[in-house]
């Protein structure tokens, strides 16, 4: 059974840093551009990051504070979020889709999701 799951999140103060991650099982994430996903309350889904299943090509969607990576010998992705912020509040979700090269970084461009991992910045 093919899933994608999600670690990491929890409350933390604004100013410090998380880095989440996304473990796959059920298939290798070898041949899968990957992608970092948030949803925010009351709010639609938006991308924050993509990488290509090399991981040589990235795009970011939020630009700053955002580092995403991924390790095919682990079969995971990771994203680094620093100097986090009130706002970056929202339940962040990694997505999986067959591409080689680096497809839009969009939700409608993802076929496999995780179940999410809530992170809450406090000010």
């Amino acid at each position: 059974q093919l899933q994608l799951v999600e670690s990491g999140g929890g409350l933390v103060h604004a100013g410090e840093s998380l880095r989440l991650s996304c473990e796959a099982s059920g298939f290798t994430l070898d041949y899968y551009a990957l992608g970092w996903f948030r949803q925010a309350p009351g709010k639609e889904r938006e991308a924050v990051s993509c990488i290509s299943s090399s991981g040589g090509s990235t795009k970011y969607t939020v630009k700053g504070r955002f580092t995403i990576s991924r390790d095919n010998a682990k079969n995971a992705v990771y994203l680094q979020v620093d100097n986090l912020k009130p706002e970056d509040t929202a339940v962040y979700y990694c997505a999986a889709r067959v591409s080689r090269s680096l497809p839009v970084c969009n939700v409608a461009g993802f076929d496999y999701w995780g179940q999410g991992t809530q992170v809450t910045v406090s000010s």
